[in-house]
């Protein structure tokens, strides 16, 4: 065979892809697997977004190649959604890019800025992405701890005893994931002031903040914030549209032109139907997000009695799709234990130890199953108990 690349020593498959393989194996014995690992929302876009997407289909532009930078009416319902979101204005000529997911964004920013030596602080727990990215790009991942401690938010002291003098970007991301955390707007005020003071191009990751969080929160409701920060957001979990890939990347001009570079290279921009889809879930009204935040209400219920019954610490956060929850007292491999709770209950949960090393010893619950899937886990695993 021919000889990979060097870069692929550093970084493994995905924990899901490789993971979603033994469940799927699972299923197919005929194992009834719920699968409450995944943060992949099971409900419906807004009612007026299919519609969008069918009708666009008409247009002679529909089947066409199209711009780099998306349609401009789909920066300007991006730039209008961070106004009604979170008072920020964004001028959508030059401060927002349509992604195709914000995962490509991480991609993307990696490349537009690191070199081989470069050094990245990356969070600990934290999206595996941003580490596999920096990896990728050949710099070097440096972690800082979040902790329960800290109530999972960064510890400004410890960060400035780091040696910073090669560090050339910083992920954060609140709401957190897998934690919860809400942040606010001095954490986003010390990540700003701890660019400046570093040069360091700080980027934080908000595809969670309109999903039954009261605060929405944006890194650029902090002044300045343009000139050193970064935010990527999505549709996908607000909107129920993960599988569309539709993110958005804001920033200071200068800095979007030179993730530009990257972009233009490697796509030929978003589909039509998509993008008119995406214009109509941006302006969907407030109310619809508040009758879906009642549903995730109902849903961390009763996933929280879930945790319970296993014995399981939840945190309680009030927002996000997920429920972040530390091991019962002298039970330590989180892996073995979501293993025992497959094998044995057929509900998949996720490993905190995935998303590093603070990680380990919990475990997280997605809110993306359906309120019986939720009363069908509490019965096995009550089960479980009783037996």
């Amino acid at each position: 065979m021919i000889a990979t690349a060097r870069r692929l020593d550093s970084v493994q498959e995905y924990y899901f892809a490789t993971k979603l393989r033994e469940v799927r194996s699972l299923m197919n014995e005929g194992k009834p697997i719920i699968n409450a690992g995944i943060g992949s929302p099971d409900l419906l876009p807004p009612d007026h977004v299919i519609p969008a997407l069918v009708n666009a289909m008409g247009d002679h532009k529909a089947h066409g190649y199209q711009s780099y930078l998306g349609l401009p009416e789909l920066r300007e319902a991006m730039a209008d959604f961070y106004k009604s979101q979170y008072n920020v204005s964004i001028d959508s000529e030059s401060e927002v890019i349509p992604l195709m997911g914000s995962k490509e964004g991480i991609l993307h920013i990696s490349l537009a800025y690191l070199n081989p030596g470069d050094q990245v602080l990356i969070p600990d727990p934290g999206y595996p992405t941003y580490a596999s990215a920096t990896k990728l790009c050949e710099a070097q991942a440096v972690t800082y701890d979040l902790t329960s401690n800290n109530n999972w938010m960064p510890d400004f002291e410890a960060l400035e005893q780091m040696e910073l003098s090669k560090v050339k970007l910083m992920w954060t991301n609140y709401p957190n994931m897998p934690t919860g955390a809400a942040g606010n707007l001095e954490v986003f005020e010390n990540l700003v002031a701890f660019a400046r003071k570093h040069n360091i191009l700080v980027v934080n990751d908000n595809p969670y903040s309109c999903v039954g969080y009261e605060n929405k929160v944006s890194i650029h409701q902090v002044e300045g914030s343009l000139d050193c920060a970064l935010e990527l957001n999505s549709i996908s979990k607000t909107f129920n549209m993960a599988g569309w890939r539709v993110g958005m990347l804001t920033g200071n001009a200068d800095v979007l032109k030179e993730v530009l570079k990257v972009k233009t290279n490697m796509d030929s921009g978003m589909f039509y139907g998509v993008q008119k889809g995406a214009i109509a879930a941006l302006k969907t009204d407030a109310s619809w997000l508040e009758n879906q935040d009642k549903t995730y209400i109902k849903r961390r219920e009763l996933t929280i009695q879930v945790a319970h019954a296993l014995d399981l610490e939840p945190e309680l956060q009030t927002g996000g799709l997920f429920v972040w929850c530390k091991l019962p007292a002298g039970i330590e491999d989180d892996k073995a234990f979501v293993d025992g709770v497959l094998h044995k209950q057929h509900i998949f949960i996720t490993p905190g130890s995935i998303f590093g090393k603070n990680g380990e010893g919990y475990v997280r619950f997605s809110l993306c199953v359906k309120e019986e899937e939720i009363a069908t886990m509490l019965e096995r695993v009550s089960k479980k108990q009783n037996a």
